[in-house]
């Protein structure tokens, strides 16, 4: 019989402290344990994570921001800043700082997109196929078929109130958000509007944040997750592969269309893109990629924030008013340009998208070969680095009593105010749909409150506050998934 002996046990008690030790120096010498931040940051990302799955990620970096200051270690290896200077190096026009691997961990492809892509050439090609028809000269030929399904949003929601007493303007501007996205890339809308009700397609594309959330916290769960027995890991597994196949379906349908009669088929958001696959200067696997990031970004993006929109302005009698009164100046007639000369509207979409915008998390960059020094700290290369626009929006010195929807403070916006706006992101990969989602927002904005001028938060079936506390993984989700909405009369 095998005996370990005493002095086995010791040399390996030894051993092992000794690695703890050495792996702690190694620790304690890495640029970014000098960086404030709470003690366990310095060894472990579990915390951080734990946030991200649990959808607090944003509230946590901006607690840490109040206690430790502009720049905060969240992890290890990771650094946040609210810091205008540190944002505008980190996200530079000329792409220094490169998107991190947590982008092709997040996006539930294989092969990259314009979203995910670290490969700056990769990128540069194919926002220069994108980028043009997403312009707002481009997009001037595109607001009658928005309007459209604008109009048909409200109608439906018109509908619903009174049925229902409420409508769920959530369901109706993802719905909404969806058949335009749809329309103006592929030549046809997906008709969830005269649908009226979510189908797998939609209930897909909500779970698109659960997919993220998993598979860039457990990048390995991509390749493994239909073996698993869990229901959320299946789920999530399933829900990726079906989104992949709606973006295959549609390109497919649309590239039969151009083949069987192209001069009839209009011009949409991917007419160039397709071109250059006929010519050879893209893949048919380039382009499904693209359609899935855009059908993922232009579903629910701006219905986010066109909901929170509508329920704060429900919530405040002064603001509703102001806005109400200013819109009714409109001509029966009013047309986009319009809604342009408005400036509360204006203001208020403005404070929407400071404390509401779509996407306020991190937007992790990598510190470039040789390391760089932001902020006063010195980053080894390597190092993730970000800045999130949940807290630049909040910092108190720029926007005084941060937490208030306060329209008013950007009559006369101070430079430092513009410059911590990034409700789109920043630099070169600011969002590409920016001039859509600002067509979208004023056009229903106007719309709804045109239609439904003392419109107010429902109580129906429960309906509360509650249900908008949101919830952020990448985009920012009311908790109850529903904005229940009546007309006044309804009380």
């Amino acid at each position: 019989m095998y005996h370990v002996s005493i002095n086995n046990v010791r040399y390996l008690g030894i051993a092992l402290v000794t690695l703890l030790v050495y792996r702690a120096h190694q620790t304690l010498k890495k640029p970014s344990s000098k960086v404030p931040g709470p003690w366990y940051s310095k060894w472990t990302s579990l915390i951080l994570k734990y946030h991200w799955l649990s959808g607090t990620r944003s509230f946590y970096v901006q607690a840490l921001h109040q206690e430790y200051g502009p720049v905060v270690r969240i992890a290890p290896d990771y650094v946040d800043f609210c810091d205008i200077d540190a944002t505008k190096t980190i996200y530079s026009a000329k792409e220094t700082f490169r998107k991190s691997a947590w982008y092709s961990d997040f996006v539930p492809v294989e092969e990259q997109n314009i979203f995910s892509t670290r490969d700056i050439d990769f990128h540069r090609r194919h926002r220069r196929l994108l980028g043009g028809p997403m312009s707002e000269s481009s997009l001037k030929s595109m607001i009658p078929l928005v309007n459209a399904r604008i109009e048909l949003a409200i109608t439906k929601m018109r509908d619903e109130m009174t049925t229902r007493g409420a409508a769920d303007i959530y369901k109706w501007w993802i719905f909404m958000a969806t058949d335009v996205i749809g329309e103006l890339t592929f030549g046809d809308s997906f008709h969830m509007l005269e649908l009226g009700k979510k189908n797998e397609y939609i209930r897909d594309i909500e779970k698109a944040a659960l997919i993220g959330a998993l598979f860039s916290t457990f990048p390995c769960l991509a390749r493994v997750a239909v073996f698993l027995p869990l229901p959320i890991i299946k789920t999530a597994a399933t829900a990726a592969r079906n989104i992949r196949v709606y973006s295959l379906e549609y390109v497919r349908r649309y590239s039969q269309l151009l083949d069987e009669n192209p001069d009839r088929v209009q011009q949409t958001l991917f007419t160039k893109l397709f071109q250059a696959g006929e010519e050879g200067k893209l893949t048919f696997d380039e382009i499904v990629n693209d359609s899935l990031s855009y059908i993922l970004g232009g579903s629910d993006s701006t219905a986010l924030s066109l909901t929170y929109l509508i329920w704060y302005v429900c919530r405040d009698p002064e603001i509703q008013t102001a806005l109400v009164k200013e819109l009714r100046t409109l001509p029966s007639d009013f047309t986009e340009s319009d809604l342009r000369e408005l400036p509360y509207l204006g203001h208020v979409i403005d404070e929407t998208l400071r404390l509401y915008a779509a996407a306020p998390s991190g937007l992790p960059r990598e510190v470039p070969c040789g390391g760089a020094e932001i902020s006063g700290y010195w980053l080894n290369e390597g190092i993730t680095v970000c800045s999130q626009a949940y807290s630049m929006h909040r910092d108190p010195k720029i926007f005084p009593d941060p937490d208030k929807f306060d329209p008013s403070r950007w009559v006369s916006p101070t430079k430092v105010m513009n410059d911590a706006s990034m409700p789109f992101g920043k630099g070169a990969r600011s969002c590409l749909g920016l001039h859509l989602a600002m067509i979208e927002l004023r056009l229903a904005t106007a719309r709804f409150f045109i239609e439904f001028p003392d419109a107010t938060g429902s109580t129906l079936e429960g309906m509360s506050d509650a249900d908008m506390v949101p919830k952020i993984y990448f985009l920012i989700h009311p908790t109850g998934g529903r904005c229940l909405i009546q007309k006044s009369e309804v009380l």
